[in-house]
Order: structure tokens, then sequence, then C-alpha cells
């Protein structure tokens, strides 16, 4: 997949998942995770690769497919890993970097290239991300899959573990009745020009984030513009337990 767009993909990985550890070296189809988690890097078409960990097995693997940062071990946050990555390796201010999780290894290349070409296109706004509609009306209630709702411009006015927009009339009268398309499933991947990652994490947390226990918060809390767009490909569901990673290669 060729892009024109000029684009740095960081992946932050760490070992110590407490649900699924060492998780981003799990097998899958004879390769480690983090590895495919490059390769959709590399078919997205970005002009650089870096893997961000503090674990020298991560790196070890890494370093094979792609260029690798050692970080510190005490970060908070993927965003404050890739602050370091940019600040270690002097990364120019303007450059669109995509954060790609190292536990996503089916990732679609074409939302990477999507949230990195939403990015450069719109002057605007501090970051760019992705969501889909919702197909099953039990998910909207499931607090793991985070709710976004956008204005008129596409921008993020809210995310929420909660189902919002609450629909008054089908909410207090019957949950089943709630239409699951109207509500949008935010997709873990983030966009944003190189100077903004240090702006971000210069920010004191809010009390939104961390009631929420949702960093995107932070960005809304103080202003900043997110831009979602649908994704052109919906993504298969997150990777938390091992258990999860069985299920998911038992249809794949």
């Amino acid at each position: 997949m060729s892009s024109s767009v000029p684009f740095t993909v960081i992946i932050p990985a760490r070992y110590g998942s407490t649900r699924f550890l060492g998780k981003p070296l799990a097998d899958i189809k004879g390769q480690p995770m983090i590895a495919h988690v490059i390769s959709r890097a590399k078919e997205a078409g970005a002009a650089q690769i870096i893997v961000a960990t503090d674990d020298k097995r991560i790196a070890t693997i890494a370093e094979q497919h792609c260029q690798v940062c050692m970080t510190n071990t005490q970060h908070n946050s993927g965003t404050e890993r890739l602050a370091e990555v940019v600040q270690t390796l002097k990364i120019e201010g303007s450059t669109p970097v995509v954060n790609v999780q190292g536990d996503e290894p089916f990732v679609p290349a074409l939302n990477i290239r999507q949230v990195a070409e939403n990015l450069i296109n719109q002057a605007d706004i501090a970051m760019a991300t992705l969501a889909t509609p919702f197909i099953h009306k039990e998910e909207v209630l499931n607090p793991n899959m985070v709710k976004v709702v956008r204005n008129v411009r596409n921008e993020a006015l809210y995310f929420s573990r909660s189902a919002i927009p609450f629909h008054r009339a089908a909410m207090l009268e019957n949950t089943e009745q709630v239409n699951a398309q109207y509500y949008l499933r935010h997709i873990g991947i983030y966009a944003y020009r190189a100077q903004y990652i240090g702006q971000y994490i210069s920010y004191e947390a809010s009390k939104l984030e961390e009631y929420e226990s949702l960093e995107q918060l932070r960005a809304l809390w103080y202003g900043d513009k997110i831009h979602v767009d649908i994704a052109q490909e919906k993504p298969e569901a997150g990777i938390d337990t091992p258990e999860d990673l069985e299920r998911l290669l038992k249809v794949l």
C-alpha cells in the first residue's frame, strides 16, 4: 500500500501487561504479535516505523524489522512513551505521528494511513482518530467499549464508557429497543504532529480522564480539537487477554 503522505508510526509496546504478560511476543501464526503490527505499519506506507519499548525481549524481536527506541519503565501511558521517543530521536515538530498500539496485530493498514491523512489535511486539529458504528445493542452498554459523540464537523464532543448519546425514551423504557447504529465505538488509534505530543503531556491530568480512565479526554478538557472519522475498514476487537487472542485466531 503506497501513500503520498510522509508520516511516522510509533508503536508503544510493553511486556508487563497485568492481564496478558508478554503480550507483544505472543505467537500468531508463527510470528510474534509485534512483528504483525510492524507489518501493518509497513503496508500503510509509513516513512518511518519505530517500536518504543522498555523491554529487551521485545526490542530484540522488533529490531529485526524496524527501528527501536528503548524507553523509561515508569511511563503511565503510551502517549508518555511516544513523547520520550520524539525527544530522544529529535523528531521534527511538524512530523505526523501515528500511535499504533503494540497489541493490535490486526489493525487495518488502511486505517493507519487514514488517520495520518486526516491529520495532514486539517491544519486546525490537534489529533485525528477513528470510530465505527456499533452492531450489537449489548455492546453499547459495555464499559470496556468506549463511545464517542461528534459534532457536525466530525470533531469529538465527548468520549465515555457510558452509553452516549443517551436515548431517553428507549433507555428508560426498554434497553433492548436501543438502536445501536446511532452509537459510535471509538477505535484507539491516534495521529498527531510530533510537537503536540509534548504539549499534551505538559498538561495536568484532568479530572474527567481520571474519572473515565480515558486519556483522550485530557485534550478535550484543554480545548484541543480531535477529528473523528469513520474507519474505512472495521478492525477486529482488541486483545486484552490470552482468551481474546485464542478466540480471534479461531475465526480468522
